[in-house]
Order: C-alpha cells, then sequence, then structure tokens
C-alpha cells in the first residue's frame, strides 16, 4: 500500500512499475488519473488550490485503501494526491490497484475513487473570472458513494448502512 499526499507531479509509469514490481500475481492493474479542468460550473477556471489537514487526511485515504482491500483480493493500492496551488491540465489524484484479474481491479479502482471524491478531507479553491469558489462533492458523486453501500466516511466503511 502506498498513499501519499504531496505538491509534486506523479509519473504514472513510475507508480505502476512500482505497485507491480516483483508480484508475478499481478494479472491486471488499472489506474485512473483525475485532472485540473479548464471550466468548471460554466466558468473558466485559471488555477485550483487544494488544501488538507495533514496526518487526518493521509489516516482517511488509508481507510479508503483498507476498506477497498475487505471487498476485493488485492495485490497492491497506491493512492497519490497532490495539494497546493494547480494549474488546468495538472494531474490532481493517482489511484491504481493491482489483482489477480480485472474485475476486482477495475471496481476496486472505481469504488477508491468514488470513496475518495465525496469524502477525503481535501478543500479545493477554484479561481475564475467571477472571483474564487470553494468547490463543494456533487451530488452525483454523494449517488457514487451509496451504490456501494456507504453512506458516509464518518460512518465505519466496513459495515453496510
Amino acid at each position: 500500500m502506498s498513499v501519499r499526499v504531496q505538491h509534486e507531479d506523479f509519473d504514472l509509469g513510475a507508480e505502476v512499475a512500482a505497485l507491480r514490481a516483483g508480484n508475478r500475481g499481478v494479472g491486471a492493474v488499472t489506474s485512473f488519473i483525475g485532472t485540473v479542468r479548464d471550466v468548471s460550473e460554466g466558468s473558466s477556471v485559471s488555477t485550483m488550490e487544494l488544501e488538507h489537514y495533514p496526518g487526518m487526511t493521509e489516516k482517511a485515504l488509508a481507510r479508503i485503501e483498507a476498506a477497498a482491500r475487505e471487498r476485493w483480493q488485492l495485490l497492491g493500492v497506491t493512492i497519490v494526491h497532490r495539494v497546493g496551488l494547480l494549474q488546468p491540465l495538472d494531474q490532481i489524484v493517482l489511484v491504481a490497484v493491482a489483482s489477480p484479474h480485472r474485475g476486482e481491479a477495475f471496481a476496486a479502482c472505481e469504488f477508491i475513487m468514488d470513496y475518495l471524491k465525496s469524502e477525503a478531507p481535501f478543500w479545493k479553491k477554484e479561481a475564475t473570472p467571477e472571483g474564487a469558489r470553494w468547490v463543494d462533492a456533487r451530488v452525483s458523486d454523494d449517488a457514487a458513494l451509496r451504490r456501494w453501500g456507504i453512506e458516509s466516511f464518518n460512518a465505519d466503511p466496513h459495515e453496510k448502512q
């Protein structure tokens, strides 16, 4: 398991190579990279600033990863989330999952990303021509999380609600 919060960019190839290194049981690796959009809610975005609470954020990401490991047979998980001032097209987040089979890898990657998108303790502020605005989780993000049987990150992620 690798969970990191960092200012620096990440390299997908290097992260996947590290995830697979020496593990002959890996039959599938899936990954997701989220990037900063140049348009959000109809306004152009010049920058996005991401803030977090050190210590609390890493613990939350580890809980998300642990919940995925309880649901699927996973051989490795990497979660990298950037913080600081980012520009459109910059990479924000990486979720990569290694598993013996593709179905588990796809499902776990999607689960982690859905969970992270709505419940991880990050605060995002977009700079637009209309001024700066904080970004909240969308209704669709909450619906994606509910389909996994989890209502809230504050609830135990191992129990179905």
